[in-house]
């Protein structure tokens, strides 16, 4: 049976819930409480974090909030990477990435949601995609950072087995979450990360997890119309990544093999390795547009500027809408949208690649 609701909300602070899935316990922080049919806003953080390592400032930025006002927040933690996990037995078989994307209708029937928005950094986007592949009616839309669609080859997992013997875990772990430039030049971040992965995650734990995201597969992905009965992600989709960040290659390849017509591409500027980090604004910006464009009305109050009271179902006037938010989204929204059923969602963004040649798939920098 769904979850009682008994007293939760932005008042009451977070609940903690450990959730039985057929693959094992599953650790879940809920903020706030359900908004009428608006659908959960779900996380899945990157190998090597929790849920507070890789959210905490994105949804501690004060227009983050404003947003989370409106919907229910439900961050996952793998299984035993939350803060003060027990260390897993002896022979413990850490779950595939299938079987992680596998537990999560188990969270959404407890809470009785609907369907869910995810957001996912790394790993977690992985699992989340794969979440909407199989699950696709439970999804209804996916912001996905970092995320990398391929399968280790021989050279790579070689690479990462030397690395491991050659390394530590916390800093094997920092060359997959930071760039180059960062691990050089911004040392009081990686430092500090450095500290928390290794003092907060318990380390045999981020080890099974580690060495499982390292043996995933291709997730299976085509753009519709390339090949026979193509796989791809029936929602409306943004990925964002750092320019020069590790994960550049793969969230480009993945731009290349997602429906042109409901993918968003959002390539942040001196952003690095965790944009969600380092650039919440931006990436707070570019998430109420993408909200949007989804249909959902959102109160004026979100840019830092301060406005007359208005309405929840009041929509931020398109004069002050930045030049990436004019050049990603138009948006279709209904009277419903405010409290009611599920919006019809129509996103459209274009640019020229080619001659001749539109391409639905907007590319922005910011």
């Amino acid at each position: 049976m769904p979850t009682l609701w008994r007293g939760e909300g932005p008042t009451t602070g977070p609940a903690e819930h450990d959730i039985e899935t057929p693959y094992g316990l599953l650790h879940v922080v809920i903020r706030g409480s359900p908004k009428g049919n608006r659908p959960a806003i779900l996380t899945y953080h990157d190998v090597g974090l929790n849920h507070k390592l890789c959210f905490n400032t994105f949804f501690n930025f004060e227009d983050m909030q404003e947003i989370t006002k409106h919907f229910v927040v439900c961050h996952v933690d793998a299984p035993g990477q939350q803060v003060g996990a027990s260390q897993f037995p002896q022979g413990y078989q850490f779950p595939s990435m299938e079987q992680l994307a596998a537990m999560l209708p188990s969270v959404v029937q407890h809470f009785g949601f609907k369907y869910v928005i995810g957001i996912g950094v790394g790993a977690g986007a992985y699992v989340l995609a794969k979440f909407a592949l199989i699950f696709p009616d439970l999804v209804e839309g996916l912001v996905l950072m970092n995320i990398d669609p391929n399968g280790k080859g021989w050279i790579d997992w070689a690479a990462t087995k030397l690395s491991g013997l050659t390394s530590t875990l916390p800093d094997t772990v920092l060359s997959h979450l930071f760039s180059q430039e960062e691990l050089v030049g911004n040392t009081e971040l990686v430092q500090s990360y450095r500290q928390q992965i290794s003092n907060v995650v318990n380390q045999a734990n981020l080890q099974l997890f580690w060495n499982m995201y390292n043996s995933r597969r291709d997730l299976d992905i085509n753009r519709p119309g390339t090949v026979p009965n193509a796989k791809t992600l029936r929602c409306p989709v943004m990925l964002v990544v750092g320019d020069n960040a590790p994960a550049e290659d793969g969230v480009v390849e993945c731009n290349s093999k997602l429906d042109p017509t409901t993918t968003t591409f959002l390539k942040m500027a001196d952003s690095g390795g965790l944009p969600q980090v380092t650039q919440p604004g931006k990436l707070t910006e570019a998430f109420k547009y993408f909200l949007q464009g989804m249909g959902y009305r959102l109160p004026r109050q979100l840019s830092g500027k301060k406005h007359p009271p208005a309405n929840a179902g009041d929509l931020v006037p398109s004069a002050s809408m930045t030049r990436l938010a004019r050049s990603r989204t138009a948006s279709l929204t209904s009277a419903s949208s405010v409290d009611g059923g599920r919006p019809q969602a129509c996103t459209h963004s274009e640019s020229s690649e080619g001659l001749g040649q539109v391409n639905h798939t907007m590319e922005v920098s910011c």
